[in-house]
């Protein structure tokens, strides 16, 4: 697994970046040689937020927290994505390395019940109109939704506008 570093308004330490890697080492069974994890590290008013993003072919892991210190949030970043692999183990195992999930879960308490399937309450279809991304930002705020699905006017793709957490939007778009 290939390491990759973003640091924003921060210097990252040979010894934060050693934790790092020491942490992940344990993820490293799970995926392929080609996996790629990109940890951002960004300093914000005295918080220091870690973002962990671990590439494999078609999966992607993200988990961030922000908290004062660095090494906090990478623990707490750790344990997320460690509860998201545990959540979906048996959807899991189909892609990932063979038994390798097992090897990994097996240091984690069990406290929370293991899911067979997604519980399903609502299926609804939505009219998909061509709109700019400000318009679809718009019409998303004015329902109070955290995303919204639209047909983009410029690309004639189907895009999602979305809200992130510091307040900005985002736009998801498809890709091959």
């Amino acid at each position: 697994m290939k390491i990759v570093y973003t640091a924003r308004k921060v210097n990252l330490r040979d010894n934060f970046k050693e934790r790092v890697e020491k942490k992940l080492q344990k993820f490293r069974k799970l995926f392929s040689e080609e996996a790629v994890a990109y940890v951002v590290v960004t300093l914000e008013k005295n918080r220091q937020t870690v973002e962990v993003t671990i590439r494999d072919k078609a999966i992607v892991y993200r988990a961030e927290s922000t908290m004062q210190e660095m090494n906090d949030a990478l623990d707490r970043v750790m344990d997320i994505l460690m509860r998201q692999i545990r959540k979906n183990k048996t959807r899991l195992e189909k892609r990932l390395k063979t038994g390798s999930i097992n090897d990994i879960i097996a240091d984690i308490p069990d406290n929370q019940p293991e899911e067979d399937a997604y519980n399903v309450v609502r299926n609804k279809q939505v009219i998909v109109k061509p709109l700019t991304v400000e318009e679809a930002i718009l019409e998303m705020n004015m329902v109070s939704h955290d995303f919204f699905m639209f047909r983009n006017a410029e690309t004639n793709e189907i895009n999602v506008v979305y809200k992130r957490k510091d307040g900005n939007y985002g736009v998801l778009e498809p890709t091959a």
